[in-house]
């Protein structure tokens, strides 16, 4: 397995190229990025200026696992609202384009929500219809991953959606592509479940790992601490994922106090994740 860090843990007022030195100097493998309305990738990157950020990052002696995104908050896959859901598959577009541009094959997907708990003013919708609107989209989507080469993998967020393993395998494999599959964050099913069942029930269905700690004690979104500090027994983690032969990427998804020493909090991290890997 492979270590590597998104680029969300490191301060926003970093340049890609301080972000990239420092995730190198740390002894991560890889950084990951991020596609965001504004910033070095957005929805308005072009192919060739995408190619360039790919070469920064490769320069450097990274790789990059994938491109995640924070937009699908905003505009669901699942969404009734039909305006909203063409958004949703409009960043999709972008990502699977900019995965062809930067020989990225792995873009991280939200496949919908019922709500979303960070936006009260957002009307949940009813779990049949967002079930099924997801899954139209996703199938949509697929065709095109297909045609491109590109592969989606739907994460499991704080959506209360997809909220079992089983149910999420059925929804990977009711899409019917080879090139729709799972990215699996340990620390967000630890509220509900235990991730090493998760793991088992994926199987050879996750092809992306993030990796983040939580406590259940709190059980609220302040929950979630950094790797090595929350209540996840990480050798059961390791051992399931050795168990389905993942031999992937593995990759710290944390969003640290903005007051943190950054270099101090990539140090800590860094150390952490290799002691997780190696238990």
């Amino acid at each position: 397995m492979k270590k590597a860090i998104n680029r969300w843990a490191m301060p926003g007022k970093w340049s890609l190229d301080q972000s990239i030195a420092a995730a190198a100097a740390h002894g991560f493998e890889g950084l990951e990025l991020n596609l965001d309305e504004t910033g070095d990738l957005n929805l308005d990157t072009s192919p060739e200026e995408a190619e360039a950020i790919a070469a920064q990052v490769r320069d450097a002696g990274l790789e990059i696992p994938a491109i995640a995104t924070g937009l699908y908050w905003a505009n669901s896959l699942s969404s009734p609202n039909e305006s909203e859901r063409q958004r949703a598959i409009a960043i999709a577009r972008q990502q699977i384009k900019l995965g062809v541009a930067m020989d990225v094959s792995h873009q991280l997907v939200v496949p919908g929500a019922v709500d979303v708990f960070f936006l009260p003013d957002k009307i949940p919708v009813p779990y049949g219809v967002a079930y099924k609107t997801a899954q139209r989209s996703m199938i949509t989507l697929a065709e095109e991953a297909e045609a491109s080469k590109v592969i989606l993998c739907l994460e499991n967020v704080w959506n209360r959606f997809l909220l079992s393993p089983l149910e999420f395998a059925q929804f990977i494999d009711d899409v019917h592509s080879l090139l729709v599959r799972a990215y699996f964050d340990v620390g967000n099913v630890f509220a509900y479940g235990y991730p090493e069942d998760w793991i088992r029930i994926l199987g050879t269905r996750i092809s992306r790992v993030h990796v983040k700690d939580f406590k259940r004690s709190v059980g609220t979104v302040d929950g979630f601490c950094d790797i090595g500090e929350g209540e996840i027994d990480w050798s059961s983690v390791m051992a399931a994922l050795e168990e389905v032969r993942y031999d992937g990427w593995i990759t710290a998804e944390l969003f640290p106090d903005k007051d943190t020493d950054p270099n101090a909090f990539l140090k800590k991290t860094s150390e952490a994740m290799d002691r997780i890997m190696s238990a």
